[in-house]
Protein backbone atom coordinates (compact mmCIF):
# COMPACT_ATOMS: atom_id res chain seq x y z
CA UNK A 1 0.00 0.00 0.00
CA UNK A 2 1.15 3.32 -0.74
CA UNK A 3 0.31 6.56 0.66
CA UNK A 4 -0.48 9.75 -1.77
CA UNK A 5 0.85 12.55 0.57
CA UNK A 6 3.87 11.36 3.31
CA UNK A 7 3.71 15.05 5.02
CA UNK A 8 1.61 14.28 7.59
CA UNK A 9 3.57 10.50 8.45
CA UNK A 10 7.19 12.66 8.44
CA UNK A 11 5.32 14.92 10.75
CA UNK A 12 3.82 12.06 13.05
CA UNK A 13 7.15 9.95 12.71
CA UNK A 14 8.69 12.83 14.65
CA UNK A 15 6.37 13.30 17.57
CA UNK A 16 7.23 9.28 17.68
CA UNK A 17 10.42 10.07 17.49
CA UNK A 18 10.50 12.64 20.48
CA UNK A 19 8.23 10.38 23.02
CA UNK A 20 10.50 7.46 22.14
CA UNK A 21 13.76 9.49 23.40
CA UNK A 22 15.34 7.92 26.68
CA UNK A 23 17.84 9.41 28.66
CA UNK A 24 20.74 6.87 27.81
CA UNK A 25 22.01 8.12 31.62
CA UNK A 26 19.37 7.04 32.70
CA UNK A 27 20.31 3.06 32.09
CA UNK A 28 23.20 3.59 34.11
CA UNK A 29 21.14 5.01 37.17
CA UNK A 30 19.16 2.27 36.91
CA UNK A 31 21.34 -0.25 36.37
CA UNK A 32 19.67 -1.57 33.15
CA UNK A 33 22.08 -3.98 31.17
CA UNK A 34 21.35 -3.18 27.37
CA UNK A 35 20.56 -5.98 25.36
CA UNK A 36 20.33 -8.21 28.97
CA UNK A 37 24.63 -8.01 29.07
CA UNK A 38 26.78 -5.93 31.47
CA UNK A 39 29.88 -3.70 29.88
CA UNK A 40 32.34 -6.21 30.28
CA UNK A 41 30.31 -8.28 27.27
CA UNK A 42 29.13 -10.92 30.19
CA UNK A 43 25.51 -11.65 29.83
CA UNK A 44 23.05 -11.79 32.16
CA UNK A 45 21.73 -15.16 33.66
CA UNK A 46 18.01 -15.26 32.14
CA UNK A 47 17.72 -19.43 32.14
CA UNK A 48 19.39 -23.14 32.28
CA UNK A 49 20.07 -25.39 29.51
CA UNK A 50 22.08 -29.01 28.42
CA UNK A 51 21.80 -27.94 24.69
CA UNK A 52 24.78 -25.82 24.44
CA UNK A 53 27.43 -24.03 26.04
CA UNK A 54 29.25 -21.04 24.23
CA UNK A 55 32.62 -20.62 26.32
CA UNK A 56 35.29 -17.92 25.64
CA UNK A 57 36.32 -16.86 29.04
CA UNK A 58 37.33 -17.71 32.54
CA UNK A 59 37.05 -16.32 36.30
CA UNK A 60 40.29 -15.87 38.21
CA UNK A 61 39.68 -13.50 41.20
CA UNK A 62 36.75 -12.20 40.32
CA UNK A 63 38.59 -10.96 37.34
CA UNK A 64 36.81 -12.10 33.70
CA UNK A 65 39.85 -13.23 31.62
CA UNK A 66 39.35 -13.83 27.81
CA UNK A 67 40.49 -17.19 26.80
CA UNK A 68 39.98 -19.34 22.89
CA UNK A 69 36.48 -19.75 22.42
CA UNK A 70 35.05 -22.97 22.53
CA UNK A 71 31.93 -24.98 21.62
CA UNK A 72 29.99 -27.30 23.32
CA UNK A 73 26.91 -29.47 21.82
CA UNK A 74 25.42 -31.14 25.01
CA UNK A 75 28.28 -31.48 26.02
CA UNK A 76 30.38 -32.39 23.27
CA UNK A 77 33.38 -30.31 22.09
CA UNK A 78 32.23 -29.01 18.16
CA UNK A 79 35.90 -29.31 17.17
CA UNK A 80 35.72 -33.04 18.31
CA UNK A 81 32.46 -33.62 16.52
CA UNK A 82 33.77 -32.24 13.17
CA UNK A 83 37.10 -33.81 13.28
CA UNK A 84 34.90 -36.88 13.90
CA UNK A 85 32.58 -37.01 10.89
CA UNK A 86 35.02 -35.69 8.74
CA UNK A 87 37.68 -38.10 9.25
CA UNK A 88 34.96 -40.91 8.21
CA UNK A 89 34.29 -39.35 5.08
CA UNK A 90 30.90 -39.04 5.87
CA UNK A 91 28.47 -36.16 6.28
CA UNK A 92 27.20 -34.71 10.23
CA UNK A 93 24.22 -32.26 10.01
CA UNK A 94 21.79 -35.52 10.29
CA UNK A 95 24.14 -36.47 13.48
CA UNK A 96 24.09 -33.65 14.65
CA UNK A 97 20.49 -32.89 14.89
CA UNK A 98 19.89 -36.22 16.74
CA UNK A 99 22.92 -35.60 19.36
CA UNK A 100 20.67 -31.77 20.22
CA UNK A 101 17.29 -33.26 20.45
CA UNK A 102 18.25 -36.67 22.53
CA UNK A 103 21.46 -35.48 24.16
CA UNK A 104 24.12 -38.59 23.08
CA UNK A 105 25.92 -39.11 19.52
CA UNK A 106 23.85 -42.06 17.72
CA UNK A 107 25.51 -45.40 16.81
CA UNK A 108 25.50 -46.48 13.29
CA UNK A 109 21.85 -48.01 13.39
CA UNK A 110 20.27 -44.93 15.02
CA UNK A 111 21.61 -42.37 12.84
CA UNK A 112 20.81 -44.85 9.57
CA UNK A 113 16.89 -44.88 11.18
CA UNK A 114 17.00 -41.01 11.82
CA UNK A 115 18.34 -40.17 8.18
CA UNK A 116 15.29 -42.47 7.27
CA UNK A 117 12.79 -41.06 9.42
CA UNK A 118 14.22 -37.19 8.06
CA UNK A 119 14.07 -38.76 4.35
CA UNK A 120 10.27 -39.54 4.86
CA UNK A 121 9.48 -36.55 5.91
CA UNK A 122 10.83 -34.38 3.00
CA UNK A 123 7.99 -33.69 1.42
CA UNK A 124 5.63 -30.70 1.86
CA UNK A 125 1.74 -31.06 1.62
CA UNK A 126 -0.17 -32.11 -1.35
CA UNK A 127 -0.32 -28.62 -3.93
CA UNK A 128 1.61 -26.69 -1.85
CA UNK A 129 4.46 -25.68 -3.87
CA UNK A 130 2.08 -24.07 -6.28
CA UNK A 131 -0.84 -22.60 -4.14
CA UNK A 132 1.58 -21.53 -1.93
CA UNK A 133 4.64 -20.92 -2.96
CA UNK A 134 4.76 -20.56 -6.18
CA UNK A 135 1.22 -17.97 -6.56
CA UNK A 136 2.78 -15.35 -3.90
CA UNK A 137 6.74 -15.39 -4.83
CA UNK A 138 8.23 -12.85 -2.24
CA UNK A 139 11.24 -11.19 -3.06
CA UNK A 140 12.92 -12.32 0.70
CA UNK A 141 13.13 -15.84 1.36
CA UNK A 142 13.16 -15.70 4.93
CA UNK A 143 9.92 -13.87 4.83
CA UNK A 144 8.84 -16.58 2.55
CA UNK A 145 10.06 -19.05 4.87
CA UNK A 146 7.95 -17.73 7.77
CA UNK A 147 4.91 -17.66 5.85
CA UNK A 148 5.27 -20.66 4.89
CA UNK A 149 5.75 -22.09 8.18
CA UNK A 150 2.88 -20.51 9.62
CA UNK A 151 0.37 -21.72 6.66
CA UNK A 152 1.74 -25.33 7.59
CA UNK A 153 0.01 -24.57 10.89
CA UNK A 154 -3.75 -25.03 8.58
CA UNK A 155 -2.27 -28.53 7.08
CA UNK A 156 -1.83 -30.07 11.03
CA UNK A 157 -4.94 -31.83 12.09
CA UNK A 158 -3.42 -31.56 15.34
CA UNK A 159 -1.15 -27.99 15.58
CA UNK A 160 -1.63 -26.77 18.96
CA UNK A 161 -1.21 -29.79 20.99
CA UNK A 162 1.69 -28.85 22.83
CA UNK A 163 2.84 -32.72 24.14
CA UNK A 164 6.38 -33.34 23.94
CA UNK A 165 5.45 -36.24 21.58
CA UNK A 166 3.42 -34.29 19.23
CA UNK A 167 5.89 -31.15 19.26
CA UNK A 168 8.71 -33.68 18.37
CA UNK A 169 6.49 -34.56 15.11
CA UNK A 170 6.36 -30.79 14.74
CA UNK A 171 10.06 -30.35 14.68
CA UNK A 172 10.74 -33.22 12.87
CA UNK A 173 8.92 -32.19 9.85
CA UNK A 174 9.95 -28.62 9.78
CA UNK A 175 13.51 -29.82 10.02
CA UNK A 176 12.94 -31.91 7.09
CA UNK A 177 10.91 -29.37 4.99
CA UNK A 178 12.99 -26.60 5.71
CA UNK A 179 15.54 -27.20 2.58
CA UNK A 180 12.08 -27.28 0.41
CA UNK A 181 10.62 -24.28 1.75
CA UNK A 182 13.79 -21.87 1.25
CA UNK A 183 15.24 -23.18 -2.03
CA UNK A 184 11.53 -23.65 -3.69
CA UNK A 185 11.00 -20.21 -2.67
CA UNK A 186 13.91 -19.21 -3.99
CA UNK A 187 13.12 -20.91 -7.53
CA UNK A 188 9.75 -19.24 -7.54
CA UNK A 189 11.40 -16.00 -6.68
CA UNK A 190 14.11 -16.11 -9.42
CA UNK A 191 11.38 -16.87 -12.07
CA UNK A 192 8.75 -14.34 -11.11
CA UNK A 193 10.77 -11.80 -10.29
CA UNK A 194 14.02 -12.26 -11.90
CA UNK A 195 12.87 -13.80 -15.18
CA UNK A 196 14.84 -16.89 -15.03
CA UNK A 197 13.69 -20.45 -15.85
CA UNK A 198 11.89 -22.09 -13.45
CA UNK A 199 13.42 -25.40 -12.11
CA UNK A 200 11.73 -27.74 -9.24
CA UNK A 201 13.59 -30.60 -8.38
CA UNK A 202 12.35 -33.16 -5.65
CA UNK A 203 14.48 -34.15 -2.93
CA UNK A 204 16.18 -37.46 -3.08
CA UNK A 205 15.74 -40.18 -0.29
CA UNK A 206 19.40 -41.10 -1.17
CA UNK A 207 20.87 -37.61 0.01
CA UNK A 208 21.91 -35.49 2.93
CA UNK A 209 20.38 -32.75 3.57
CA UNK A 210 23.78 -30.66 2.04
CA UNK A 211 23.04 -32.60 -0.64
CA UNK A 212 19.60 -31.87 -1.27
CA UNK A 213 19.88 -28.68 -0.99
CA UNK A 214 22.69 -28.41 -4.07
CA UNK A 215 20.66 -30.72 -6.04
CA UNK A 216 17.38 -28.74 -5.67
CA UNK A 217 19.09 -25.72 -6.13
CA UNK A 218 21.23 -26.49 -9.29
CA UNK A 219 19.40 -26.76 -12.38
CA UNK A 220 21.71 -29.75 -13.50
CA UNK A 221 21.51 -31.05 -9.42
CA UNK A 222 25.43 -31.56 -9.84
CA UNK A 223 27.89 -30.39 -7.20
CA UNK A 224 31.19 -32.04 -6.15
CA UNK A 225 32.12 -33.61 -3.04
CA UNK A 226 33.86 -31.02 -1.23
CA UNK A 227 30.88 -28.70 -2.28
CA UNK A 228 28.62 -30.68 -0.09
CA UNK A 229 30.85 -31.32 2.72
CA UNK A 230 31.47 -27.27 3.32
CA UNK A 231 27.69 -26.77 3.30
CA UNK A 232 27.39 -29.82 5.62
CA UNK A 233 29.90 -28.26 7.78
CA UNK A 234 28.49 -24.94 7.84
CA UNK A 235 24.89 -26.46 8.47
CA UNK A 236 26.86 -28.17 11.39
CA UNK A 237 28.28 -25.00 12.86
CA UNK A 238 25.27 -22.96 12.61
CA UNK A 239 23.61 -25.83 14.30
CA UNK A 240 23.37 -24.53 17.74
CA UNK A 241 24.80 -21.71 19.84
CA UNK A 242 23.24 -21.55 23.51
CA UNK A 243 20.22 -20.89 24.94
CA UNK A 244 20.95 -17.03 24.79
CA UNK A 245 21.27 -15.88 21.19
CA UNK A 246 18.45 -13.83 19.76
CA UNK A 247 16.38 -16.25 17.93
CA UNK A 248 16.96 -19.09 19.95
CA UNK A 249 15.88 -17.08 23.34
CA UNK A 250 12.73 -15.72 21.21
CA UNK A 251 12.22 -19.47 20.61
CA UNK A 252 12.21 -20.33 24.74
CA UNK A 253 10.16 -16.84 24.80
CA UNK A 254 7.48 -17.56 22.48
CA UNK A 255 7.17 -21.07 23.61
CA UNK A 256 6.82 -20.33 27.35
CA UNK A 257 3.93 -18.66 26.32
CA UNK A 258 2.23 -21.76 25.29
CA UNK A 259 1.67 -20.91 21.79
CA UNK A 260 2.36 -23.73 18.87
CA UNK A 261 5.33 -24.90 16.63
CA UNK A 262 4.67 -23.30 14.46
CA UNK A 263 3.88 -19.64 15.68
CA UNK A 264 7.62 -20.19 17.75
CA UNK A 265 9.27 -21.08 15.07
CA UNK A 266 8.16 -17.85 12.64
CA UNK A 267 9.14 -15.89 15.59
CA UNK A 268 12.76 -17.12 15.49
CA UNK A 269 12.75 -16.81 12.13
CA UNK A 270 11.71 -13.10 12.13
CA UNK A 271 14.79 -13.08 14.44
CA UNK A 272 17.02 -14.10 12.41
CA UNK A 273 16.22 -12.62 9.93
CA UNK A 274 18.43 -8.95 11.04
CA UNK A 275 21.56 -7.66 10.23
CA UNK A 276 22.63 -8.22 13.60
CA UNK A 277 22.33 -12.03 14.01
CA UNK A 278 21.59 -14.35 11.09
CA UNK A 279 21.69 -11.47 8.01
CA UNK A 280 25.69 -10.83 8.89
CA UNK A 281 26.81 -12.77 6.65
CA UNK A 282 25.03 -10.81 3.82
CA UNK A 283 26.32 -7.30 4.89
CA UNK A 284 30.04 -9.36 5.11
CA UNK A 285 29.72 -10.07 1.26
CA UNK A 286 28.34 -6.79 0.52
CA UNK A 287 31.51 -5.39 2.38
CA UNK A 288 33.63 -7.16 0.63
CA UNK A 289 32.44 -6.29 -2.80
CA UNK A 290 32.63 -2.66 -1.67
CA UNK A 291 36.35 -2.97 -0.15
CA UNK A 292 37.42 -4.82 -4.00
CA UNK A 293 36.11 -2.08 -5.65
CA UNK A 294 37.85 0.70 -3.39
CA UNK A 295 41.11 -0.75 -2.65
CA UNK A 296 43.72 -1.28 -5.46
CA UNK A 297 45.87 -3.07 -4.31
CA UNK A 298 45.01 -5.68 -2.64
CA UNK A 299 48.38 -6.89 -1.01
CA UNK A 300 48.60 -3.36 0.60
CA UNK A 301 48.37 -3.67 3.90
CA UNK A 302 48.35 0.05 4.45
CA UNK A 303 45.72 0.98 2.06
CA UNK A 304 43.60 -1.82 3.60
CA UNK A 305 44.29 -0.46 6.99
CA UNK A 306 43.58 3.17 6.16
CA UNK A 307 40.08 1.84 4.01
CA UNK A 308 38.86 -0.15 6.89
CA UNK A 309 39.25 3.23 9.34
CA UNK A 310 37.29 5.02 6.67
CA UNK A 311 34.04 2.18 7.09
CA UNK A 312 35.11 2.41 11.07
CA UNK A 313 34.31 5.90 10.93
CA UNK A 314 31.19 6.20 9.15
CA UNK A 315 33.19 7.17 5.71
CA UNK A 316 32.62 4.14 3.67
CA UNK A 317 30.57 1.54 2.52
CA UNK A 318 27.13 1.96 4.47
CA UNK A 319 27.95 4.79 6.95
CA UNK A 320 26.98 2.40 10.01
CA UNK A 321 30.62 2.39 11.35
CA UNK A 322 30.65 -1.80 11.30
CA UNK A 323 33.32 -4.10 9.93
CA UNK A 324 30.75 -6.70 9.54
CA UNK A 325 31.94 -10.09 10.57
CA UNK A 326 34.30 -8.41 13.12
CA UNK A 327 33.89 -9.20 16.89
CA UNK A 328 30.84 -11.18 18.55
CA UNK A 329 28.57 -10.57 21.84
CA UNK A 330 31.20 -13.32 23.46
CA UNK A 331 33.58 -14.62 21.76
CA UNK A 332 36.90 -12.46 21.81
CA UNK A 333 39.69 -13.92 21.49
CA UNK A 334 38.28 -16.64 19.25
CA UNK A 335 35.37 -18.15 17.62
CA UNK A 336 36.10 -21.88 17.22
CA UNK A 337 33.45 -21.98 14.36
CA UNK A 338 35.44 -19.30 12.36
CA UNK A 339 38.34 -21.49 13.23
CA UNK A 340 37.00 -24.67 11.92
CA UNK A 341 35.72 -22.97 9.05
CA UNK A 342 38.76 -21.54 7.81
CA UNK A 343 40.64 -24.21 8.24
CA UNK A 344 38.46 -25.85 4.93
CA UNK A 345 37.57 -22.92 3.11
CA UNK A 346 41.20 -22.43 1.56
CA UNK A 347 40.62 -25.54 -0.28
CA UNK A 348 37.64 -24.80 -1.32
CA UNK A 349 38.73 -21.43 -2.67
CA UNK A 350 41.48 -23.45 -4.93
CA UNK A 351 39.00 -25.62 -6.54
CA UNK A 352 37.05 -22.88 -7.51
CA UNK A 353 40.01 -20.39 -8.59
CA UNK A 354 39.92 -17.96 -5.89
CA UNK A 355 42.72 -18.12 -4.19
CA UNK A 356 43.14 -14.08 -4.09
CA UNK A 357 39.83 -13.19 -2.66
CA UNK A 358 40.45 -15.90 0.25
CA UNK A 359 44.44 -13.71 0.90
CA UNK A 360 41.92 -10.48 1.10
CA UNK A 361 39.80 -12.46 3.64
CA UNK A 362 42.65 -13.87 5.40
CA UNK A 363 44.18 -10.06 5.54
CA UNK A 364 41.37 -8.17 6.91
CA UNK A 365 40.65 -10.85 9.28
CA UNK A 366 44.38 -9.88 10.64
CA UNK A 367 44.13 -5.82 10.35
CA UNK A 368 40.30 -5.26 11.22
CA UNK A 369 41.00 -6.34 14.81
CA UNK A 370 44.29 -3.77 15.23
CA UNK A 371 42.16 -0.79 13.51
CA UNK A 372 39.53 -1.38 15.39
CA UNK A 373 41.79 -1.18 18.73
CA UNK A 374 43.29 1.67 17.29
CA UNK A 375 39.48 3.70 16.95
CA UNK A 376 37.52 1.93 19.28
CA UNK A 377 37.86 1.54 23.37
CA UNK A 378 37.20 -2.01 23.53
CA UNK A 379 36.32 -3.93 26.62
CA UNK A 380 37.40 -7.49 25.18
CA UNK A 381 39.22 -9.15 22.21
CA UNK A 382 38.20 -8.80 18.33
CA UNK A 383 37.95 -11.29 16.35
CA UNK A 384 36.19 -13.06 12.67
CA UNK A 385 33.05 -14.45 13.87
CA UNK A 386 31.56 -17.24 11.74
CA UNK A 387 29.62 -15.29 9.47
CA UNK A 388 33.36 -13.49 8.44
CA UNK A 389 33.88 -16.69 6.14
CA UNK A 390 30.16 -18.36 5.57
CA UNK A 391 29.13 -15.49 2.92
CA UNK A 392 31.93 -16.36 1.15
CA UNK A 393 31.75 -20.10 1.12
CA UNK A 394 27.91 -19.50 -0.18
CA UNK A 395 29.12 -17.79 -2.90
CA UNK A 396 31.81 -19.95 -3.58
CA UNK A 397 29.35 -22.44 -3.93
CA UNK A 398 27.36 -20.43 -6.20
CA UNK A 399 24.88 -19.99 -3.68
CA UNK A 400 22.61 -16.73 -3.94
CA UNK A 401 22.65 -14.38 -1.47
CA UNK A 402 18.95 -14.71 -0.88
CA UNK A 403 19.82 -17.72 0.57
CA UNK A 404 22.48 -17.20 2.73
CA UNK A 405 20.15 -16.48 5.80
CA UNK A 406 17.88 -19.25 4.88
CA UNK A 407 20.74 -21.77 5.15
CA UNK A 408 21.42 -20.57 8.24
CA UNK A 409 17.90 -21.10 9.36
CA UNK A 410 17.78 -24.73 7.84
CA UNK A 411 20.85 -25.17 10.07
CA UNK A 412 19.18 -23.50 13.69
CA UNK A 413 15.86 -25.05 13.38
CA UNK A 414 17.69 -28.06 14.87
CA UNK A 415 19.03 -25.84 18.08
CA UNK A 416 15.60 -24.36 17.97
CA UNK A 417 13.92 -27.95 18.29
CA UNK A 418 15.53 -28.78 21.31
CA UNK A 419 15.17 -26.00 22.81
CA UNK A 420 11.69 -25.61 22.27
CA UNK A 421 11.43 -29.05 23.98
CA UNK A 422 13.93 -28.79 26.90
CA UNK A 423 11.27 -25.15 27.80
CA UNK A 424 8.24 -27.38 27.40
CA UNK A 425 9.76 -30.17 29.48
CA UNK A 426 10.82 -27.81 31.99
CA UNK A 427 7.80 -26.49 32.18
CA UNK A 428 8.83 -22.83 33.45
CA UNK A 429 7.18 -19.80 34.07
CA UNK A 430 5.92 -17.35 31.22
CA UNK A 431 9.35 -15.22 30.24
CA UNK A 432 8.66 -11.92 31.17
CA UNK A 433 12.03 -9.10 32.37
CA UNK A 434 10.99 -6.20 33.88
CA UNK A 435 11.04 -2.66 32.55
CA UNK A 436 10.92 0.40 34.56
CA UNK A 437 9.13 3.26 33.61
CA UNK A 438 10.04 6.41 33.99
CA UNK A 439 7.36 8.73 31.92
CA UNK A 440 6.07 11.31 34.56
CA UNK A 441 2.46 11.13 35.58
CA UNK A 442 0.30 13.61 34.06
CA UNK A 443 -3.64 15.12 34.24
CA UNK A 444 -6.05 13.44 31.80
CA UNK A 445 -7.56 16.13 29.70
CA UNK A 446 -10.68 16.30 28.13
CA UNK A 447 -11.07 16.23 24.42
CA UNK A 448 -12.22 20.11 24.35
CA UNK A 449 -9.61 21.59 26.21
CA UNK A 450 -6.79 20.26 24.81
CA UNK A 451 -4.38 21.57 21.96
CA UNK A 452 -1.57 19.85 20.01
CA UNK A 453 0.57 21.65 18.15
CA UNK A 454 -0.40 19.46 15.01
CA UNK A 455 -3.94 19.11 15.08
CA UNK A 456 -4.43 19.46 11.35
CA UNK A 457 -2.14 16.58 10.35
CA UNK A 458 -4.72 14.57 8.45
CA UNK A 459 -6.23 17.87 6.53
Amino acid sequence: MKLERTDWLDALSEKAVKCSIIDPELYTKYEVKRGLRDISGRGVLAGLTEIGEVHAYIIDENEMVPCPGKLYYRGYDIEEIVKGFLSENRFGFEETCYLLLFGDLPDKKALADFEKTLAKLRKLPKDFTRDVIMKAPGKNMMNVLSRSVLTLYSFDDNADDTSVKNVLRQCLQLIACFPLLAVYGYQAYNHYHGNNSLYIHGPREDLSTAENILHMLRPDSRYTKLEATLLDLALVLHAEHGGGNNSTFTTHVVTSSGTDTYSVMASALGSLKGPRHGGANVKVVEMFDDIKKNVKDWDDDEEISSYLTKILNKEAFDRSGLIYGMGHAVYSLSDPRAEIFKAHVEELAHQKGMEDEYKLYSKIEKLAPEVIGKFRKIYKGVSANIDFYSGFVYKMLDIPVELFTPIFAIARIAGWSAHRIEEIVNNGKIIRPAYKCIAKRKEYIPISERNLSHNNLSE
